[in-house]
């Protein structure tokens, strides 16, 4: 075990080096978006479906409508809007060289507002991204720019803040800007796994990772069950942090392996680019991930990973080799942005023993050459892999069952892009065609629509998904029920006017609504599965309107809603 006088030295010496990163960055520049005390469910490069967390949520009381402050001047240079994703977003470009980011929104200032709405009635859409020009909407350090929401998919109310850079739009931990959030509590490790790396390697007489037990010490350190191994072997942990306030499980600022008293591992979320994200499907177990829904972050460095996040001063990677006879301490020490630490130490002994648990590897028909071009066909059913679409070599599971549907092996092996799967419908008339698409099974079993490609024999997708597909027929139209009106009633006292939609199978691809023959915007609130128009869009002339609203979803079934309604 390593004296606590080194790990004190190593404490010291990351503080040292974390105040230099911090120092490259302004600390007064922006100030807090929120005026409420701020307490995170989520932090800077938290481990997300595939990808890293941007920015800092903030919580906001499970409430909407708290103001949000411009937290440096600069103009809005950007603005997006969508029914998922962040919801209702703006970005600010500021004169110092970054962008800030604010999602989730339930509304904007009355400037950018009516900004907004001129644009989405000429486009005649909800959904719309904007690139106003420098000089269009500008904006005053500490000016509301918004009220806080819980748009965008099914989230609470919460603010979502980043900073990027603005050349290359890369995100960085806010932490380094000088915001600061109360934080007293220590990283907790919930899981460890030893890995062979190795085609010799063996953990306990295992080729295959192997979990280890560990407990925590009268003095608080946590010490693990002695490691029996041989060949070159690696690390990996379930780890999260809390902060102050909050029960919310958070990410860890980095991790760290030391081995023998000399670090061989470091990765730590400082910053990393959009186009590296995907690579978390390295840093953790993607296949423990799958089966069990938690994450295991590695301490060694996979072939292809080419995440930013990684120190390169340690040419190990986290790898090394454990010789027969030879006895190791390893040390993991996860840390959070305030420099509490927890670290859990693990004893290793060397002995050359024979596998008794070795890989097992299904041998199929579709062998995978992860650096080839990859094309199967079978019963009707065509899948091609674009060179690079897998990181390792593998054997393919793939069937056709005899109800049609198809698996393409199973959602364990992360995908570094998509792949193109195609369906024959040669069997199929052209009215039924018109009803059918592509479903993707969830692992509770259920169905959801895959983006359908129609050519006249062939319906394809692209995607990145392992697992069950299926042709489905959906010849059901989507509902439309009137929520806090009825046909025929007096308005006058409303400012909403709101309709429940639901669709029963392959989900709702688009809306219109009208009055008196004329686009108004609808605003989908998918949480509750309702419609709302607000009368304060704009001046209705007379006093009897006709609303019409159209509803089609994914398999081009239509169902129009009709009502006349009286309003002065």
């Amino acid at each position: 075990m390593i004296p606590k006088y080194i790990l004190s030295l190593l404490v010291l010496f990351n503080f040292i080096t974390s105040w230099g990163q911090a120092s490259e960055y302004p600390h007064d520049y922006f100030q807090k978006p929120l005026d409420i005390p701020i307490i995170l469910s989520g932090t800077f490069g938290e481990l997300r479906s595939n990808h890293f967390h941007s920015g800092i949520d903030i919580k906001t009381q499970q409430r909407e409508g708290f103001k949000v402050y411009a937290t440096a001047e600069g103009y809005v240079s950007r603005i997006k809007i969508s029914n998922w994703g962040y919801g209702k977003a703006i970005y600010i470009t500021h004169p110092n060289g970054y962008t800030t980011v604010y999602g989730h929104l339930k509304k904007f200032n009355k400037t950018i507002e009516s900004y907004l709405k001129k644009k989405q009635y000429e486009k005649e859409s909800f959904s719309i991204q904007l690139f106003p020009n420098s000089d269009e909407l500008p904006v005053s350090k500490g000016e509301v720019i918004a009220f806080s929401g819980s748009t965008g998919g099914f989230v609470g109310a919460h603010l979502h803040y980043e900073i990027r850079k603005t050349e290359g739009a890369i995100p960085i931990n806010p932490m380094l800007f000088g915001f600061r959030v109360a934080d007293h509590k220590k990283p907790v490790f919930n899981q460890l796994y030893a890995y062979p790396l190795s085609k010799e390697a063996q953990v306990h007489q295992s080729a295959n990772p192997v979990k280890i037990n560990f407990t925590r010490q009268k003095n608080g350190d946590l010490l693990a069950d002695k490691v029996i191994a041989s060949g070159s072997i690696g690390f990996g942990v379930n780890v999260f942090d809390r902060l102050d306030g909050a029960l919310n499980k958070n990410g860890i600022y980095s991790l760290e392996l030391i081995l023998n008293g000399r670090k061989i591992y470091k990765h730590q979320v400082e910053k990393f680019s959009f186009a590296e994200s995907k690579y978390i499907n390295l840093l953790i177990d993607y296949r423990h991930y799958k089966k069990h829904k938690q994450r295991l972050q590695k301490c060694f460095v996979e072939l292809n990973n080419k995440l930013s996040i990684y120190d390169k001063q340690y040419p190990e990677l986290g790898y090394f080799e454990v010789v027969d006879g030879e006895t190791y301490t390893a040390e993991i020490i996860a840390r959070d942005f305030d420099g509490n630490y927890s670290s859990l130490t693990i004893p290793i002994v060397g002995k050359l023993a024979p596998i008794v648990l070795p890989v097992v590897e299904k041998i199929t028909d579709y062998p995978v050459l992860a650096t080839a071009f990859n094309k199967f066909s079978k019963d009707g059913v065509t899948i091609a892999f674009p060179k690079n679409t897998f990181y390792k070599n593998f054997y393919l599971n793939f069937k056709v069952n005899v109800n049609g549907s198809t698996q393409i092996h199973e959602p364990t092996i992360p995908l570094d892009k998509s792949y193109t799967l195609t369906f024959n419908v040669d069997k199929y008339t052209s009215e039924e065609r018109k009803h059918l698409f592509i479903a993707y099974y969830n692992s509770k079993g259920y169905p959801s629509y895959s983006r359908t490609i129609k050519k006249e024999n062939t319906f394809y997708t692209k995607t990145k998904k392992l697992g069950k597909f299926a042709l489905l027929s959906d010849f059901k139209s989507p509902t439309i029920t009137p929520n806090n009106f009825k046909d025929g009633q007096w308005m006058s006292k409303y400012r909403y006017l709101k309709v429940l939609i639901k669709d029963n199978l392959s989900g709702i691809k688009s809306y219109r609504g009208e009055i008196d023959g004329e686009w108004i915007l609808l605003e989908w609130d998918l949480k509750k599965g309702v419609l709302v128009y607000d009368f304060n869009d704009k001046k209705l002339t007379g006093t009897k309107h006709q609303l019409k609203i159209v509803l089609i979803d994914n398999a081009n079934n239509t169902k129009t809603y009709t009502a006349t309604f009286y309003r002065k």
